[in-house]
C-alpha cells in the first residue's frame, strides 16, 4: 500500500466517524430541542405597532418627498452595481485582484482574505453597502417621534448585525479555512457545541462565554477570607476577616446588585474589590442575595428596602457596636439605597453615615441604550410573564443586555464556539456573565413601571413601605462613580441624579470603561484613569469638559473619601468577636445558586 493510499483510508475513516458522530448529535440536538419552552412573542421583540409607525412615516415620505427616496435609492443602487461592474470586469479580464475598497476597518472582517480574495471581499462590500443604505433610510425617516426613531434604529441594527456575512459559513474564511485545515473535525466539534448550550439550556441556544469546568464559586471565585454571620430569607450577610492589625471604626456594608451574583468584586486576588477594601483596613460587610424561585412572587421593593437594606444595616451596627455605618450600592443596589436613604430620612433615622454609589441611575429621564427595552410592548410582556411565572428569569434579563452587545456577547462567542470549533475560554468574568439571577414577579414590575418608566424617584415620589420619598430628601454625605461608557447605567444621567440629591456634601467620580471593567478596575493593572470635577453645578457635558483627567484606577481616590468618614483606627475586629456565631464560610449558599428553573 503507498503512502497516498494509506493516507486516502485514515481519511475515509475519519469521515466515516464524523458521519456517524454528526448523526448522534442531530439526535440528542433534536431531543434537546423539544424540550424548548415557548417564549411569548412580547419577549421576543417589539411590537407590530413600533413597525408599523416606521412603514406608515416611510410611506408618507414617499408621497410628500419622493426625491429625497429616489435619492436614497439611486445612491444605494448605483454604489451597488458600479462594484458589481468593477468586480465582474476584473474577473472577466482573469485580474483576481478586488476593487478599490473603502469600507472601514471592522474587527469582524479581521482576516486578510476580507481584502485580498474577491469572493469575500466582494461580498463583504455589498454588504457594508447594504448596512449603510438601510441605516441611512431609518435615520433620515421624517415623521417619527425621537423615541420611535431611536428604537427603529436600534432594531435595524440588530437585522444589520446579524446578517452580517461572518455569521455563515458559507461566508465565512476563517471557518472554512479551519474546516479545510482539520478535514471538517471543526465543524463537527462545533455541532457537539452548539447541542451542549442547547441541552445546558433547556432547547434555548444560548452560547457558553465561558468554560463552565474551569471555575466554581467558593473554589477559585469569591475566595476572600470571610463568614455568613446573618442569614434571613432575603440575603446572606457576610463579614470579612481582617487582613490588618487595626480597621477603621466605622464598618462598610456594601450593597452588591440582585440581578447577578456579588462576587464579580471579588473574581480573584489581584482585581478583587472587597479584598482591596479589607486589607485598607476596613471592617467590610457584604449583602449576598438570594436567588428567587415562585415562592418570591409576592416580594416587591418594600420587602427589598426593609427585609434588605434596613436589616442589614442594622445587623452591621448590632454586630460593631456603631451608631452609624458607611454604606455602598452597586446598579440597582445604589438605585434602591437611595429609596432607603430617603425613607431614613423620613423616620429620623441617622444609621447611615455617608453613602457610595457604583453606576446607579436614580434620574431615569434619560434611560440610555437600555431604553429600547423599556416601552409597554416589553414591559406589559415582561408583567404578563411574571405574573404567570411569580418571576422575572435570569433568561430574559441575560438576553437583553447581551443584545445591548450583541457582536461581543453573542455573534462572536457563537462563531468561535459553533464555526471554529473552539472551547469557550476560561475567563472568569464571562463566567460570571453567565451565571445568572432570577427577579421577584411583583419586585421586577415595581422597578420597571415606577422607576425605568415612571421617573418617580426624581419626580412625583416613590411609593415605598406606605409612603412616596423623593431624591431630594437623600442628604448625607454622598460620593458616586460613574463609567465612561457605560451601556447600562449611562454616566450622564448617573450624574444628573446626584444633583438633585439634597446632600450638601457631593463628589462624582467619572471612571474610563464600562459598567463593570469601570468598577472593578484595580491599581496595579493601571489601566483605566478617571476624572474629577468639584464643580457640580454644571450639566454633565460641561462638568466632564472641564474636569481633570487622572491617571490610574479611582480605588484610592474613593478611599481617600471615605477614610476622611470612617473614624479613628481601633485594633481589628475578628468574626464572632461580639457573639454572633458565623453560619457558614464565605461566599456562603445563597450565591451557588442557579438561576436555571
Amino acid at each position: 500500500m503507498t503512502l497516498k493510499e494509506d493516507s486516502e483510508i485514515r481519511d475515509l475513516e475519519v469521515m466515516n466517524a464524523n458521519i456517524t458522530k454528526i448523526e448522534e448529535l442531530s439526535t440528542r440536538l433534536a431531543a434537546a430541542m423539544s424540550r424548548s419552552k415557548p417564549i411569548p412573542k412580547a419577549l421576543q421583540g417589539p411590537s407590530d405597532d413600533l413597525f408599523v409607525k416606521a412603514a406608515s412615516a416611510y410611506a408618507a415620505e414617499m408621497v410628500n418627498n419622493p426625491a429625497k427616496i429616489i435619492e436614497h435609492q439611486i445612491g444605494y443602487w448605483g454604489k451597488t452595481l458600479a462594484h458589481f461592474a468593477d468586480a465582474q470586469s476584473r474577473l472577466s479580464k482573469g485580474d483576481l485582484t478586488p476593487p478599490k475598497d473603502d469600507t472601514p476597518k471592522d474587527r469582524r472582517f479581521s482576516n486578510p482574505l476580507w481584502d485580498t480574495h474577491p469572493y469575500f471581499n466582494f461580498v463583504k462590500q455589498q454588504y457594508v453597502a447594504t448596512s449603510q443604505a438601510m441605516t441611512d433610510a431609518v435615520q433620515d425617516i421624517e415623521g417619527l417621534e425621537d423615541r420611535d426613531r431611536k428604537r427603529v434604529d436600534y432594531f435595524t441594527r440588530q437585522i444589520v448585525d446579524m446578517l452580517a456575512p461572518t455569521n455563515f459559513l458559507a461566508t465565512n474564511p476563517d471557518a472554512l479555512e479551519q474546516a479545510v485545515a482539520t478535514n471538517g473535525e471543526s465543524l463537527v466539534t462545533g455541532l457537539e457545541n452548539l447541542v451542549r448550550d442547547i441541552e445546558a439550556h433547556d432547547g434555548q441556544m444560548i452560547v457558553s462565554l465561558a468554560d463552565t469546568d474551569a471555575f466554581e464559586v467558593g473554589r477559585n471565585l469569591g475566595t476572600t477570607k470571610g463568614s455568613v454571620v446573618f442569614r434571613n430569607r432575603m440575603f446572606e450577610l457576610i463579614q470579612y476577616a481582617p487582613s490588618t492589625e487595626t480597621v477603621h471604626e466605622v464598618p462598610l456594608l456594601l450593597f452588591p446588585p440582585w440581578i447577578n451574583k456579588f462576587y464579580v468584586l471579588d473574581l480573584k486576588d489581584k482585581n478583587s474589590l472587597i479584598k482591596w477594601i479589607v486589607d485598607q483596613g476596613y471592617t467590610l460587610f457584604v449583602v449576598s442575595w438570594v436567588n428567587p424561585d415562585e415562592s418570591y412572587a409576592d416580594v416587591g421593593m418594600d420587602q427589598y428596602v426593609e427585609e434588605g437594606f434596613m436589616t442589614a444595616i442594622d445587623k452591621v451596627k448590632e454586630i460593631t457596636g456603631v451608631p452609624k455605618v458607611n454604606v455602598t450600592g452597586y446598579c440597582i443596589a445604589g438605585t434602591t439605597l437611595s429609596i432607603t436613604l430617603a425613607l431614613l430620612k423620613q423616620r429620623k433615622d441617622t444609621s447611615v453615615n455617608s453613602a457610595t454609589f457604583f453606576t446607579t441611575l436614580t434620574d431615569f429621564s434619560d434611560q440610555g441604550e437600555v431604553g429600547v427595552f423599556l416601552d409597554d410592548d416589553f414591559v406589559d410582556g415582561i408583567e404578563a410573564e411574571a405574573t404567570r411565572t411569580g418571576i422575572m428569569s435570569s433568561l430574559y434579563m441575560s438576553r437583553t443586555f447581551s443584545y445591548l452587545r450583541a457582536n461581543d456577547l453573542i455573534y462572536q462567542p457563537a462563531i468561535r464556539s459553533y464555526m471554529l470549533g473552539e472551547a469557550p475560554p476560561a475567563f472568569d468574568l464571562l463566567y460570571w456573565n453567565g451565571d445568572g439571577t432570577n427577579l421577584p414577579g411583583k419586585m421586577a414590575i415595581e422597578y420597571l413601571r415606577n422607576l425605568c418608566q415612571g421617573d418617580k424617584l426624581a419626580t412625583t415620589g416613590f411609593p415605598i413601605c406606605d409612603t412616596l420619598v423623593h431624591l431630594s430628601e437623600v442628604d448625607v454625605p454622598i460620593c458616586a462613580i460613574g463609567c465612561e461608557t457605560d451601556h447600562i447605567a449611562a454616566w450622564s444621567s448617573s450624574y444628573n441624579g446626584v444633583r438633585q440629591m439634597g446632600s450638601k456634601d457631593k463628589t462624582f467620580i467619572l471612571s474610563e470603561s464600562g459598567h463593570i471593567a469601570g468598577i472593578v478596575n484595580p491599581p496595579s493593572k493601571k489601566k483605566y484613569g478617571h476624572y474629577t470635577n468639584d464643580d457640580m453645578s454644571l450639566t454633565p457635558q460641561e462638568w466632564k469638559g472641564a474636569a481633570k483627567f487622572n491617571e490610574g484606577s479611582w480605588w484610592p481616590r474613593w478611599v481617600s473619601w471615605l477614610t476622611e468618614r470612617s473614624g479613628d483606627m481601633i485594633p481589628a475586629r475578628t468574626i464572632g468577636d461580639s457573639g454572633v456565631k458565623a453560619l457558614a464560610p464565605a461566599p456562603g449558599t445563597y450565591v451557588r445558586a442557579s438561576g436555571t428553573l
